[in-house]
């Protein structure tokens, strides 16, 4: 379409603006104009102008042949490869103790922890052993990866080797373990710890990596154990 030059010198931005029609708006401008009816556009500023038959010559449709069409490409490279993932993952739970920067630890959540459970006997007096191996055995059974650590030194001292490796729970046995029956089990992140009956730690670990009860309901459920770390 040729816009004449009775538009008063907006002859560029009509033209502009019956560019920018889609082809079926300009179907309708064509069949209205040829009709003896003005057609209104909306110039680039938001301003209607309203176009007559007498401005506008030499409509037609036409086919246009495209032999090239030019673009610019875009790629998109994802990148998910699982030594970064592991990276990820370490640099974001690596954590220090408050008031203590040797004590470091690794917060891993129990459903990603490669080792969920350690099993750790007081000392290395032989009467812990047949408990420590049952409950090694039971945790097991339920599917939980654990560690049982009979190796010399001071708890507190093991108790720092498991947080390091991001183990999240730990069970010790001690002399209350053969007087009562029960067991201590601590968590990693708070260092609290709680006493549960033999024959409900492993249940209780389990719903604990599973995200099925959280340790602050364990600890409502179960008495307080407190107890000195010396490293």
């Amino acid at each position: 379409a040729v816009v004449s030059t009775q538009s008063t010198g907006a002859a560029g931005a009509v033209s502009g603006a019956i560019a920018n029609l889609t082809d079926s708006q300009k179907e309708a401008m064509k069949e209205q104009l040829e009709s003896g009816n003005p057609y209104k556009v909306v110039l680039e500023g938001g301003e209607e102008c309203e176009v007559t038959p007498a401005m506008v010559s030499g409509i037609k449709t036409v086919i246009r042949t495209e032999h090239v069409r030019e673009f610019v490409p875009n790629v998109i490279e994802p990148s998910f490869g699982i030594g970064r993932i592991l990276y990820c993952i370490l640099e974001c739970n690596f954590k220090v103790r408050e008031n203590d920067e040797k004590r470091t630890w690794l917060n891993l959540p129990p459903l990603i922890a490669p080792t969920k459970c350690s099993v750790l006997p007081l000392s290395s007096n032989e009467q812990f052993t047949p408990y420590v191996e049952k409950i090694s055995a039971d945790l097991r059974k339920l599917g939980i990866p654990n560690k049982v650590d009979d190796s010399s030194g001071a708890i507190g001292r093991r108790y720092a080797r498991t947080d390091e490796i991001g183990i999240p729970f730990g069970i010790t046995v001690d002399f209350d373990t053969i007087k009562l029956n029960s067991v201590t089990v601590r968590e990693r992140n708070t260092c609290s710890q709680i006493r549960v009956p033999l024959d409900e730690v492993t249940e209780l670990v389990n719903r604990l990596c599973l995200d099925q009860t959280s340790w602050n309901d364990a600890k409502l459920n179960y008495p307080e154990f407190t107890s000195q770390e010396t490293v």
